[in-house]
């Protein structure tokens, strides 16, 4: 199950975390949002344990999604050591995360 993002534990799981890390910004109103969920859901049971794979949403925590500019949602977030190495904004392909989650690891 994809971990659960917020400006609480934002620092702690992803900025301090030297593994790939994937953060879907989402809204629960936002219909291609609810297009990729499963697809998020997928990938975060298919790498458990090899990449940490979450949502955040950007309603409940916006200071974040204002800190990287994310404009339109969803917007995935790639990060690695603390820094954004890649980022896919709208629905796309299960396949397209999964080239791009093996080019990064």
């Amino acid at each position: 199950m994809a971990l659960k993002f917020t400006d609480e534990n934002f620092e702690e799981e992803v900025l301090k975390s030297s593994q790939l890390i994937i953060v879907d910004l989402y809204a629960d109103w936002c219909g291609p949002c609810k297009m990729l969920g499963p697809v998020i859901e997928q990938l975060a049971q298919e790498y458990e344990g090899k990449v940490k794979i979450g949502k955040l949403n950007v309603d409940e925590s916006p200071a974040i999604a204002q800190k990287y500019g994310v404009m339109t949602i969803p917007t995935v977030l790639f990060f690695k050591n603390g820094e954004v190495v890649h980022k896919i904004v709208g629905v796309e392909r299960k396949e397209t995360f999964e080239e791009k989650i093996a080019e990064l690891r």
